[in-house]
């Protein structure tokens, strides 16, 4: 029998969330961001639950290679655009519109040989200060790029620094609207939280939205506001069984430097799952966790392989019950990634993204 760890892509609940970023997009049209793998869930897998979307938005022609191959026909946009002058090519070859976000990648554009000009996004720089022209170099760039005969529409696009929280996005909306108003083409402003935070506001879903972590079940701006009050659903589920069962008595510690004691007598269950399954090692004492669908919480420090829980609001549980790390438990009760990341000190997006490739993947 293999080890029991196991993790559950969720097919409906992908299908959910897009019918509910849908929702909130009001005429918009959806690029679903599947950067990374599609956040762990695996790109092949999230694309058959989330081809309802007007088109896919990532970082890697191979990717962009994968959906053609699985029978996309519809936009791809890579949201980091080129690397080197080849990666123009395969842009051509698949039919990939790019962002471009600095004046090397319009040269590279500018020596492109093609016959088929190709789509461009614009971003303008509005506060992230990651990505970008600088506001006042903005005009110029979509100057250049107009006059080339290797581009064909220009769209414009920022992005949100703060959408999840204060000072929001009034800030950027007006530095994007300042430099790009008299120019012509379609805009993409929201990911996830400014879509949901700020909807429906015509200037912030535009022409089109980037939801990401949406898509997967986790709350753009947890702290604020869970999954639940989006009405999202979590997408993955990570699951694993007790594999031992502990008695300890007072003063008895647990799991490597003693890092948690018993302060009266208690059963500890072990499970199958450990850091190097992509659970985070520096989650505490505490961090929420389902065992037979009833909440508790892990004890001392999670090691390579393992992880110890309390099991006093289990009193009946044994070795094969079912612990739920997070997403749905197979009775339906839910943890989401967004409390257990929380607990550790990270974000969902990193759990997700984590899952280690030991861990068998399966669809429901």
């Amino acid at each position: 029998m293999p080890r029991p760890i196991h993790a559950v892509i969720h097919a409906q609940a992908l299908r959910h969330n897009l019918a509910r970023l849908r929702q909130a997009s009001g005429d918009a049209r959806i690029w679903a961001v599947v950067k990374a793998n599609a956040y762990g869930h695996g790109l092949a897998r999230a694309y058959e639950s989330l081809r309802g979307a007007d088109g896919f938005a990532l970082l890697d022609v191979n990717e962009a290679q994968t959906l053609r191959d699985l029978g996309w026909r519809g936009p791809l946009l890579l949201l980091e655009g080129v690397f080197e002058q080849r990666d123009l090519e395969r842009c051509s070859r698949l039919d990939l519109w790019h962002v471009v976000h600095h004046e090397g990648q319009i040269d590279m554009l500018s020596r492109h040989k093609t016959q088929v000009p190709q789509r461009v996004f614009l971003k303008m720089n509005s506060g992230m200060n990651r990505l970008g022209f600088a506001p006042q170099a903005f005009k110029s760039a979509w100057t250049r790029l107009n006059a080339l005969p290797q581009v064909d529409e220009i769209s414009l696009m920022t992005h949100f620094a703060h959408a999840d929280g204060e000072p929001g996005v009034t800030a950027q909306l007006e530095v994007f609207a300042q430099h790009s108003s008299d120019l012509p083409g379609e805009r993409s402003l929201a990911n996830s939280a400014a879509l949901l935070r700020h909807s429906p506001s015509d200037a912030v879903t535009a022409d089109w939205v980037r939801p990401g972590i949406a898509l997967y079940g986790s709350s753009p701006d947890h702290g604020v506001h869970d999954a639940a009050h989006w009405q999202l659903q979590p997408a993955m589920s990570l699951r694993s069984r007790l594999i031992a069962v502990q008695s300890l008595a007072a003063g008895d510690s647990v799991g490597y430097g003693g890092a948690f004691v018993a302060d009266r007598d208690m059963r500890v269950g072990v499970v199958a799952c450990g850091y190097a399954d992509g659970y985070p090692r520096h989650a505490p004492t505490g961090t929420p966790v389902l065992v037979n669908g009833v909440r508790t919480r892990t004890l001392g420090r999670v090691s390579m392989d393992m992880l110890c829980v309390d099991l006093s609001r289990v009193p009946q549980a044994g070795i094969g019950d079912e612990v739920t790390l997070w997403g749905s438990a197979a009775s339906g009760q839910v943890l989401c990634i967004d409390e257990v990341a929380a607990a550790a000190g990270t974000v969902g997006y990193e759990l997700m993204c984590a899952l280690a490739h030991r861990v068998p993947v399966s669809s429901e």
